[in-house]
């Protein structure tokens, strides 16, 4: 959707700017009358305008990183529990942020603020940068009067997803690295080794296996198309990109995800860390059951584990419990509905939801510790495969370059 800046005058002639998403200049125009203010100026951002009529276009997407959110968050507890006013608050932490995309996001905030938009509605324009679960949390705190209160658990969520995404990055790297070297090795193989032994074979005219003859066919199909694999390669990306931006296409992804060997049980058990968490936080703020299943869903990170647990707020809308919609999705092992029984019997589900999320992570930690040490093997037999189809296909008639000679 087009970003618009916009000048406007406030009821009592105060002067503020700010962006602006919507479809047109006119909509924002509607949108900034409906809020009290009068549309004095609108234009297309420079960012968003098209690279052909000479404006500015950036290839390169602005994004607000997880610890940036996480500051902002910290930050705003501090100064809204000090007694300072959100809009200043917002003002302050805008005009002093690196980020040039957050401060203009904070800008934007700050003047819908000050237009006499609620605090959750004015971060809740930003859906890039906050999120449904980030809005609906600080919507019940602003309500409930205590903001500084909301603005700590959403500090506290994102330093749990930080160090999620930290521990996968981790655990990860290694095996990345590994596999990237390998592939690297066999393009340059086929490209610029095999070729020159395929060279010495031909002049001797030589009876070679049919070992090295495969070898040899597989480099000269790389010799001769890589231009069409190249495209070919860069086609599959894009289209399966594409499939995955739709919501069947993601829902798939996120299914398959679940049945990878190795990682599938860890992205499993980290969706669920996160369903725990997010349900406890959302309960101990007080929104109701069923929304916070509904914001639950959107924010756990898979749509496949999401539709399932889009299923349990219908169970709880036909006046089934928790613990009975919980065992129907069958995501939960024996002990986590256990507790949620337990839990909802004795109206502690908040902090025994807790436990069920630190017992995940916990399993989370110990399988991501043990992920290098599952794949080394893997990676040794491939390693130590290449190296056979090699010694096999390449070296084996060198060894025998003499008998040919003769």
């Amino acid at each position: 959707m087009p970003r618009f800046e916009y000048n406007a005058k406030s009821s009592s002639g105060e002067r503020i700017s700010g962006y602006r998403q919507g479809v047109s200049a006119g909509a924002v125009a509607q949108e900034l009358s409906a809020g009290g203010l009068l549309p004095l100026k609108i234009e297309l951002a420079e960012e968003t305008a098209e690279s052909a009529g000479g404006r500015k276009f950036s290839l390169i997407r602005p994004r607000v990183d997880i610890s940036e959110l996480v500051v902002f968050s910290h930050q705003m507890a501090s100064l809204t529990r000090a007694g300072i006013s959100v809009v200043r608050a917002v003002r302050s932490l805008a005009d002093s942020h690196t980020n040039e995309y957050f401060c203009e996001v904070l800008g934007d905030v700050a003047a819908n603020l000050e237009a006499g938009v609620d605090t959750a509605s004015s971060l809740g324009r930003h859906p890039r940068v906050f999120s449904e679960l980030y809005v609906a949390l600080i919507h019940v705190g602003e309500n409930t009067g205590r903001l500084d209160e909301a603005f700590l658990r959403v500090a506290h969520y994102l330093e749990l997803e930080r160090e999620t995404r930290r521990r996968i990055q981790a655990a990860t790297r290694y095996p990345i690295f590994v596999l990237a070297a390998i592939a690297i090795a066999i393009v340059v193989l086929n490209i610029f080794v095999i070729p020159a032994f395929a060279a010495v074979f031909a002049k001797y005219s030589a009876d070679l296996p049919w070992q090295t003859q495969a070898i040899i066919g597989v480099s000269q199909f790389f010799v001769d198309f890589w231009p069409l694999m190249l495209i070919g390669v860069g086609g599959l990306a894009y289209g399966w990109k594409r499939y995955v931006e739709t919501p069947e296409g993601r829902f798939q992804w996120h299914r398959w995800k679940l049945k990878v060997p190795i990682m599938g049980p860890i992205f499993e058990k980290i969706y669920l860390a996160r369903f725990c968490h997010t349900f406890a936080m959302v309960g101990r703020s007080g929104v109701p059951l069923t929304q916070g299943l509904s914001i639950v869903s959107r924010a756990i990170g898979s749509d496949f584990m999401g539709r399932r647990v889009a299923e349990m707020r219908a169970g709880i809308e036909r006046g089934e419990s928790i613990t009975a919609t919980a065992s129907s999705a069958g995501l939960f092992s024996a002990v986590v509905l256990q507790m949620m029984a337990v839990g909802e019997e004795t109206g502690t589900m908040d902090d025994l939801l807790d436990q069920a999320a630190t017992f995940y992570e916990e399993e989370v930690e110990y399988q991501l510790k043990g992920l290098t040490d599952a794949l080394e093997p893997l990676l040794i037999v491939g390693i130590a495969g290449l190296v056979l189809i090699m010694a096999l296909g390449v070296f084996l008639p060198l060894w025998d370059l003499n008998s040919v000679a003769n």
